[in-house]
């Protein structure tokens, strides 16, 4: 007879490494997850002291992790080998989600720029988008990079409704999801009508785009599209995981196999950290952490270790899978 997972812990005296194989903080909810799941791998902080993280980004030929601070203005760097953190760039103008293009160039998203930036092998900052129909974008929010080299990116108002993560302004355009043409540079809304559009990322296949919809009524949801045109637009919008009363996805990643691992919480602290479902919607393993999960994504050698970018702390666990490419 197999026997009970142990109990998520409830972290209420903050958080504590896990000493023991498995971590009880990893929990299957599905036997799918069992697949995933290294029994002898233990979830680890490896930084903390911020105000609320986002945006990782992993670069494996530097061996070295890059995230923002959003509130503090600033992307951190956490040096795999030797533990070391520290600050890549400050002011970050208010940097939020990143990603690397085919080229392995950082791009990233800034509030309080209002645009999506590229920063070149020399340092230097090239912007790719600020405005549409000369009107300024709202405050990117996450990115991510196609095959074909179009980069794909959210702008919801949530980086202008304050002065904490950007400027406060009044918004000019509608919250859309944009794609930027690889060879023209010329800028196309791909969705439109979603509600506060946030995370996003395709399947292994590019076939898919997943969106989260991130103020959807009366729930948060979790957004699927049939990507057509020669992978130029999207079409048969439909929901993929409601959400449900609580839950809060936010940044998302697919694994080879087109499992999505979404940063969750906020709603309730039961809920804190990531959740895995598998291509079909199912929820099939649960990663509990002591603070909200904002977003993942795959790094380490062999893109097979998870980094969480949860509030004041960034996390990793190595899984057994690997991260899909242009996340």
């Amino acid at each position: 007879m197999a026997q009970a997972a142990p109990p998520v812990p409830t972290f209420a005296n903050g958080w504590q490494q896990a000493t023991r194989y498995p971590d009880p903080a990893i929990v299957a909810l599905d036997p799918r997850f069992e697949k995933y799941w290294l029994k002898l791998a233990c979830v680890e902080r490896i930084a903390t002291g911020c105000r609320w993280a986002e945006g990782p980004v992993y670069f494996g030929d530097g061996r070295y992790l890059l995230w923002s601070d959003i509130p503090n203005n600033r992307i951190l760097k956490w040096e795999e080998e030797t533990g070391a953190v520290g600050v890549y760039r400050r002011p970050s103008n208010f940097a939020n989600g990143h990603t690397r293009d085919r080229q392995g160039r950082l791009v990233g998203c800034e509030h309080g720029g209002r645009r999506v930036i590229r920063t070149e092998y020399d340092g230097s900052i090239t912007t790719l988008m600020d405005s549409f129909d000369g009107k300024r974008l709202n405050s990117p929010n996450d990115v991510v990079v196609k095959s074909d080299g179009s980069i794909w990116f959210t702008d919801p108002i949530f980086g202008i409704l304050g002065d904490y993560e950007g400027y406060k302004a009044e918004p000019e355009v509608d919250a859309n999801v944009y794609r930027l043409d690889p060879e023209t540079g010329n800028a196309s809304i791909v969705a439109e009508g979603v509600l506060g559009p946030n995370g996003l990322c395709f399947s292994p296949d590019e076939k898919l785009l997943y969106i989260v919809e991130s103020r959807g009524v009366p729930n948060r949801k979790i957004l699927a599209y049939d990507v057509t045109d020669g992978g130029r637009r999207i079409a048969n919008k439909r929901v993929l995981i409601d959400a449900g009363p609580g839950g809060t996805p936010d940044g998302l990643r697919c694994d080879l196999d087109g499992n999505l691992w979404c940063g969750w919480g906020m709603g309730s602290p039961d809920l804190d950290g990531v959740l895995v479902f598998a291509p079909d919607g199912t929820p099939i393993g649960r990663i509990a952490l002591p603070e909200r999960c904002a977003n993942v994504c795959f790094g380490g050698l062999k893109r097979n270790r998870l980094f969480m970018a949860a509030s004041q702390s960034v996390y990793a666990l190595y899984v057994n899978t690997q991260g899909a490419r242009g996340g």
